[in-house]
Formats: C-alpha cells, structure tokens, sequence
C-alpha cells in the first residue's frame, strides 16, 4: 500500500468473497477493465485487483459470506467507461439491479450482482 492510500484513505482494503475464482477473476478482468493477479500464501489461493496508483483488494474464495441484499457497498472505479463497463455485467455472469443514475453531485452509479452474486456498486464521474 502506497503511503499516500495509508496516510489519506479511510478505506485501504477491501476482500470480495468469491465461490469460483476463475469465473470472479474473467468478471472483474472485464467490467473493470483491470489487471488480476492470482496469488497464493501457503495452501490459500486468492486474486489481486491491480492497485499500483490506489487502493487494493483481494478475491477471496469464501462463498459463505457472499451477500446479494446486505452489507457494506463497495464502489468499485470504471470512471469515465461506466456505459461500457454495465454492457460486460450480464455478458460475464453478473445482474443489474439498478440501473446507471445520477447520484447528484458525486457522479453515477450503478448496482449489480456480480459473477458470484455480491452486490457491488460501478462508480464514475460521468455518464460515459
């Protein structure tokens, strides 16, 4: 984590807990249009969101906390491409559940399930 993440964000890790990660990896390579990285500490294989200018986060195989009506939202960044990214949800396994709105000031979003069915938020300034 670079100093700036430690020493600014509120937010410096987040874990998306996945059933299969081949499939969550082929998802989050595509909406995101990001590099992931496979990884593994011991026994334990897990992915990488590519993060070398910002936060970070993992895929983390544990289907038992896969939550699709609850919890914490994370905004994932598709800033400036968020048409593009919601035409590759549905095309790599994942659901609308809103569609892209205008959330006043702060931008757009939209919430989707994802492959393994966590809702997630896509986030972009513009509505591109």
């Amino acid at each position: 984590m670079a100093d700036y993440n430690a020493d600014n964000n509120r937010a410096v890790w987040f874990d998306i807990p996945v059933s299969d990660l081949g499939r969550a990896q082929k998802f989050y390579e595509s909406v995101l249009d990001i590099k992931i990285f496979r990884d593994k500490f011991e026994t334990f294989e897990f992915c990488v969101l590519d993060h070398e200018n910002g936060n970070g986060g993992c895929l983390v195989p544990n289907a038992n906390e896969i939550s699709s009506d609850k919890g914490i939202l994370v905004y994932m960044n598709v800033n400036g491409r968020i048409r593009d990214a919601m035409d590759k949800v549905a095309k790599n396994g994942g659901k609308v559940v809103e569609p892209t709105h205008q959330i006043g000031q702060h931008g757009f979003r939209s919430i989707i399930l994802d492959s393994e069915g966590n809702r997630i938020v896509l986030h972009s300034n513009t509505d591109a």
